[in-house]
């Protein structure tokens, strides 16, 4: 049972006790001739409003506990830990005046009718007040609880550090490997990372551990990215997957494009390397990968053209993704086209470029970049085209058994005709795969900015 779990049992027997146990109490039949009476009330009217002023005040207590305790998570938990004090204490003078009320008028005329019910009055007032102002200031936190994913459903819908799946994560290169395996640690999750306060484990990516942070200077919730640095036993191995995972933050940091992920921070403590990014909720475009959830092309369109946007602006600032694929690309709730996880791009420009480390996710790698030669945003733009025939499509144009059969596929085998898989399609359509997807990238689109313009002049009938 968890802490969340046995605090609701709690409280719910705890309510139950303070509105049903006093009347209950009161009605069987030693309550009359109960020997302990206050204020000259009768046995059952002394145990209806002893039990029931008890169950008030334990409830009262139960709930300034789950105050202190309830994690600030931006989400439910938020919610309700602004709005259990002012709820309960505005259920407890319900059930207590009427508790009052049927146990006789005797307490009433005690304090005076007339100051009783001012004073009533005014708390009521008062509290109801203290529950609206709780409620409008935490309405995000209530909504992002409702549209937040739920943990039971298929990991379609993701936060922006999550986007690697386990099936398509393959890396071609021991350092990729060492990287992905990193994070393999059963140690619970620390309670801050440099600034950020770290509420939970959001989950796993190919880098590492997913958290959801807080930042209390400004108090944003960001997703932060971890990797153990602990775990790789070669000294110089250790060094490169750490420039690796710091290059994420150096390449994706200086990019400022509404259509990729914002990166706020990065570091490292304790061996453990933290990057904190935008959070981000939304599906990403593997939900729409296979039939019959194909998207149609009014929408698909202007989304990938939205991408080879982006791209094109990183390429332009000396970045390549490397790794574009339909996991890595997401539609906010508010319909936002965001390219995520740069965790394997690369500065193009860096003089410690290598031209022998095959890094990505095989089946959307360029021919260039299975041969492990330097790439450049050409490389993205392939990508790019086989993320459109997978959506055009339901598949990705090479498929094969095991892995070296696919980068054989991919490096020497011509792209199947979409015309054959959708026959519906514009011929257009058709002209901007096969320039993608050209194994040659000096026969490809020169920058993924002409991509992106062939795309939507094809949505809107033009010329190509």
């Amino acid at each position: 049972m968890t802490h969340a779990s046995g605090w609701l049992i709690q409280f719910v027997i705890v309510s139950f006790v303070a509105l049903f146990a006093g009347p209950l109490l009161s009605k069987l039949p030693f309550a009359d001739s109960f020997p302990l009476t206050v204020l000259g009330l009768t046995g059952a009217q002394t145990i209806r409003l002893v039990v029931g002023g008890t169950g008030l005040l334990t409830l009262w207590l139960l709930a300034f506990q789950a105050f202190r305790r309830m994690p600030d998570n931006g989400r439910g938990y938020t919610f309700l830990s602004r709005i259990i004090l002012p709820l309960t204490t505005l259920l407890v003078l319900i059930v207590g005046d009427k508790t009052m009320q049927v146990a006789g008028h005797t307490l009433i005329d005690e304090i005076g009718i007339r100051q009783y019910s001012v004073g009533y009055a005014a708390a009521m007032v008062v509290t109801g007040l203290w529950l609206t102002v709780a409620w409008l200031l935490n309405l995000d936190a209530l909504h992002h609880y409702f549209t937040a994913p739920s943990p039971s459903r298929k990991r379609a819908v993701r936060t922006s550090a999550e986007s690697h799946e386990t099936h398509d994560s393959a890396e071609l290169s021991d350092h990729a490997r060492s990287a992905a395996a990193a994070p393999s640690a059963n140690g619970a999750p620390p309670a801050t990372l440099g600034r950020y306060k770290v509420l939970k484990e959001l989950g796993r990516g190919a880098m590492g551990v997913v958290y959801l942070g807080k930042d209390p200077t400004i108090q944003r919730f960001v997703a932060i990215k971890t990797m153990h640095l602990d775990e790789i036993d070669d000294a110089d191995k250790v060094q490169e997957v750490k420039a690796r995972f710091f290059r994420e933050a150096e390449s994706t940091g200086r990019l400022a494009h509404p259509n990729i992920v914002t990166i706020y921070d990065a570091g490292e403590e304790h061996d453990l390397g933290y990057i904190a990014m935008e959070l981000l909720e939304g599906t990403t475009l593997k939900q729409w990968s296979r039939k019959p959830n194909l998207l149609p092309l009014d929408k698909l369109i202007p989304i990938l053209a939205s991408v080879a946007d982006a791209l094109d602006y990183a390429h332009q600032q000396g970045v390549v993704h490397r790794d574009i694929k339909p996991a890595n690309i997401m539609v906010t709730k508010d319909q936002t086209v965001k390219v995520m996880d740069f965790g394997i791009a690369k500065m193009a420009s860096s003089s410690k470029t290598q031209t022998n480390v095959v890094l990505g996710t095989p089946t959307y790698m360029s021919p260039e970049q299975i041969a492990g030669k330097k790439v450049d945003g050409r490389s993205d733009v392939f990508s790019l085209g086989v993320v459109l025939f997978e959506l055009l499509s339901g598949r990705p144009p090479f498929t094969a058994d095991n892995v070296s059969a696919l980068l054989f596929a991919i490096a020497h085998n011509p792209h199947p005709s979409i015309k054959l898989l959708r026959p519906d399609l514009p011929p257009a359509i058709r002209q901007i795969l096969d320039q993608a997807l050209q194994k040659d990238p000096a026969l490809r689109f020169r920058r993924a900015a002409e991509f992106a313009q062939e795309l939507r002049a094809c949505l809107q009938g033009q010329p190509i």
